[in-house]
């Protein structure tokens, strides 16, 4: 332990500190993009159109059924054979872009269905137009509904990017592997790493939490809420 406090962790934590930021930095944009893709295919798959809905449930399927790392090695190995290629960090992206999307498709569907019908009708009652009512009316709601799970997703996908290493991104586990190969200091190191991903989880859970309590209007706050996210059980 003291090789670990003093000697290691001293030399090898700036490495490890830049491999955490690219996977923040994954995460934070894979988060994105999947938002908005299952938001839309949630929407999709609501809608009229028999053909749209089954080629966005195939994918659904597709995505939530084959396994991530799997989706990884396709996207970053075999994609250039038909001539598409992505340096590493983007196709570590996509896939996890895309494997999150079809998950979330599944949250925001439920959080739309969620939404009591009476308040679309009134809507319509008052003129308003399908569109509006979705962005005006449900979707807010909606989106307060998803949020927990939005979180709980996020965190997941801060561990889920591990996979990365696989294709050759520079995150925070391929920066201890890289790290261990080098020194033979495998469990000092694989405990450094993973106090990181504690610290990334446990931040990550609490600004969730704040951003539940910002969104949740003054008069539905309540100390039950205040009291989740002070002991991280706001995801």
């Amino acid at each position: 332990m003291h090789d670990l406090f003093f000697v290691l962790a001293p030399r090898y934590l700036p490495r490890l500190l830049e491999g955490a930021l690219v996977t923040v930095q994954l995460s934070v944009i894979a988060m994105a993009i999947a938002t908005a893709l299952g938001l839309l295919v949630a929407l999709g798959r609501m809608g009229k159109s028999r053909l749209l809905r089954f080629v966005l449930n195939a994918y659904v399927e597709i995505f939530r059924d084959v396994p991530l790392i799997v989706q990884l090695l396709v996207i970053y190995f075999s994609l250039p054979s038909i001539g598409i290629s992505l340096p590493a960090f983007w196709a570590g992206v996509l896939g996890l872009s895309l494997n999150l999307g079809a998950y979330m498709s599944e949250m925001f569907r439920a959080s739309i269905l969620s939404i009591d019908s009476g308040q679309r009708e009134a809507g319509l009652s008052i003129g308003m137009s399908h569109a509006s009512i979705q962005r005006r009316i449900v979707l807010p709601q909606a989106f307060r509904v998803a949020l927990p799970t939005m979180g709980g997703y996020f965190i997941a996908l801060l561990k889920d990017c591990s996979l990365v290493s696989f294709i050759a991104v520079n995150e925070l586990l391929r920066q201890g592997s890289m790290i261990i190969a080098s020194t033979f200091k495998s469990m000092e190191i694989y405990l450094l790493v993973a106090v990181i991903y504690f610290v990334m989880s446990f931040v990550a859970s609490r600004l969730v939490g704040l951003i539940e309590w910002w969104l949740t209007p003054a008069y539905l706050r309540s100390p039950s809420l205040v009291a989740r996210i002070t002991d991280g059980s706001a995801r």
